[in-house]
Order: structure tokens, then sequence, then C-alpha cells
């Protein structure tokens, strides 16, 4: 008895003497919590670094510094010798990249993060629209903390499904992953605001080409299964039965929410290769102009029908321009290297076949009646 009140005095002092310890260090440190990479003059390394200080009070003030070395360690060393505390990078929450650094090779970045111990993986990763110093240095009028800013916005985004995600694991598990390629958000300024504004294609490394913001639920559909979120689409009138136009409209928008997805992909043909991707989607519709008359089944049948093929036809669109730049970032070369036995597959041999791929579309789309989800 009297050693387990041993051990049970001697565990509660330490833990008493962590805290104090833990309230002695954040006085001392600077948190950096975002990190932007650009190409500096002359090749060297541009860093520009959000750091939070935190004086006894628990009162937090924010630097952006920016500077230029030819390594990231040196380029601390630099933003250390500004500050009067040191910088640490445990609290580090987003890593962004200027978009002329972002075509040449982030494979260098990458490992270096993940070999520093200090960095977690769950960090998220984007690309930023020109340079990462003028977003960052940027006086914003209702924004205090610009990194922690930048990390809820892409964290929102990637929670309701509106954007996909791009931690710093996932990133590296695409790019080492053979038969898949990676994809970042891409974000910049507008006026005194900062929005996501797309999607960076990468192939080998190398940012190859953008998709729109809208374009990512596609891109989701075709990698994941979909859980919740909010999507708009426009219905070209080839694709409307001319009932259900009104006062000679030539398209249709709709909206739709609580979306729920099912995907199967099936490889059907190893020589080609050809995929058929099958897509079940639910959704209960929100907005539709001209207004139609929901209550009827026929017309909500063929409402679901147009929105099957102008889901398919846009599917096959994002699906194609990811081959013309060679940009696997749906992971159809994972699932072929999963389905053939002993392919040897490599990232040059997937790529090559990869721009003659065939993806069979099918998509089910199904509306749910006003306020009723299972």
């Amino acid at each position: 008895m009297k050693k387990i009140r041993f051990y049970f005095i001697l565990l509660f002092l330490v833990v008493i003497l962590a805290g104090c310890a833990e309230t002695n260090i954040l006085d001392r440190v600077g948190l950096t919590t975002l990190v932007g990479y650009d190409v500096g003059t002359e090749e060297r390394m541009a860093t520009t670094a959000v750091i939070r200080e935190v004086n006894p009070e628990f009162q937090s003030n924010v630097e952006v510094i920016t500077t230029e070395n030819e390594t990231s360690k040196g380029n601390r060393m630099k933003a250390n010798r500004k500050l009067s505390k040191k910088i640490t990078v445990g609290q580090m929450r987003v890593v962004l990249f200027g978009e002329e650094l972002a075509n040449k090779d982030l494979q260098f970045y990458i490992d270096s993060l993940l070999e520093n111990a200090s960095v977690s993986n769950s960090l998220y990763m984007a690309v930023v629209e020109g340079e990462t110093a003028p977003l960052l240095q940027h006086e914003y009028k209702n924004i205090d903390d610009i990194g922690q800013h930048i990390y809820r916005l892409i964290e929102q985004n990637i929670k309701q499904e509106y954007m996909i995600s791009s931690t710093l694991h996932e990133i590296a598990h695409d790019f080492y992953m053979v038969g898949k390629d990676f994809s970042m958000p891409i974000i910049s300024r507008d006026g005194e605001f900062i929005e996501l504004t797309g999607l960076a294609l990468f192939s080998n490394g190398k940012m190859v080409s953008k998709l729109s913001a809208k374009d990512s639920f596609y891109v989701k559909l075709v990698r994941d299964n979909f859980n919740s979120g909010i999507f708009e689409t426009i219905i070209k009138k080839a694709d409307i039965p001319p009932n259900l136009l009104k006062n000679g409209a030539s398209e249709m928008p709709v909206a739709f929410d609580a979306i729920r997805s099912k995907r199967k992909l099936v490889l059907v043909d190893p020589k080609t290769p050809e995929f058929n991707l099958q897509l079940k989607i639910k959704a209960r519709l929100l907005e539709i102009y001209p207004d139609v008359n929901l209550g009827d089944p026929k017309v909500i049948e063929e409402l679901e029908d147009a929105i099957s093929k102008n889901l398919s036809t846009e599917l096959s669109r994002v699906i194609a321009h990811g081959q013309n730049v060679q940009s696997d970032i749906f992971g159809f070369g994972e699932k072929y290297r999963s389905s053939v036995r002993h392919s040897e597959l490599t990232k040059e041999k997937w790529h090559e076949m990869y721009k003659n791929m065939k993806v069979n579309v099918k998509v089910e789309f199904e509306i749910l009646r006003n306020g009723v989800f299972e």
C-alpha cells in the first residue's frame, strides 16, 4: 500500500513539474504556424515564415519574416537572428509553395518535411497563385493571424468536402505510390480575402496543370465516396427534356446538398487499359431554375436522367484533362497495379499507358424527397 502511494505521489509531481516546464518554454519560443517557399534570387530558396510569439500574459504577437538562403535550415538561422525568441516548427500547420517553385519539383521539400521529426504529418500543403511572400506579408484588415486563418480556411473546406485533402502524409503517399500522382489546393489573394481558387495537378513531383475549385468535386467523386456537402451544376440544353425547359431557357442551373455517393471501379481490360467507373449518387435538391413540378414522379425521373448525363460528361472531361497532362490524381494506376498480377508497373510505364486509358463512366443519380435522407 505504501509503495502504491509513493508511486502515485511521484507521478503527480512529475505531471505538475511537466506542466510548469511547458509554460516556461512557451514564453521563450516563437511558434512557426505556416511556412511559404518561393524561388529566390540566383536560384536560392526564399522562405516566408509566420511566427506567433506568446508573452507571459498569454497575449500573442504574429511576425511574418522572409529570408533567402541555400537551405531551409539556413533560412531558419537568419530568421532567428531577427527575433528575441528561438523559432520552433512543432506547431507548423500549413506549408505553401509559390507557383514557380511548384512548376520545378517539390520532391526535395516533401523529403525534408518527412525527415524532420518535429513536423507533423497532418499539416496541410497548398500552392499559391504567384508567390507566397506577397500573400503572407499583406496587412489584412480583418485577419490578425494569417497562419491560423489559412489553416482554418483549408481545414473547413476539406471537412465540408468542398476541396480534397492534402496533408503531408497523403501527399507523400501519392508521390511514392506507383500508379498515382498527388494534387494540392490552390489559394490566392482577392483584395482583403484569401480564397481557394482551384486544384493543382502534379506529375513526378512537378505541377503540370490546374483545375477549377468546382472541378475538385468531380475529382473527389472519382477518388472516394462522397459523404456530404453542397454542389451546383449547370445542365446543358442537349441533356434536358424539352418539357422541362420554360421561357426559352437554354440551360438549367441545379444545386443539391446532403450528397452521398458510392463508387465502384473495375478494370475490364488490362491491355488498353479500360475501366468501368460506376457511381450511385443520392442528394437532396435545393434549387433549380426554371422551376419544375417536383411532385410529378415522371418529372423527377427525367430530371434524374438529365443530371446523370451531366455528371457523366463532366467526370469524363476531368479524367480526360488528367490524361492530357499525364497526371493520375485519381489513382487508376493504383487500381491497375492491384488488379494485374506481376504487372511490374513503374511510374514511367504507367504514365505511358495512362495516356491511352479508356474509362466508361456511368452515373445513377437519385433525388431524395425534401427533408428525407437515408
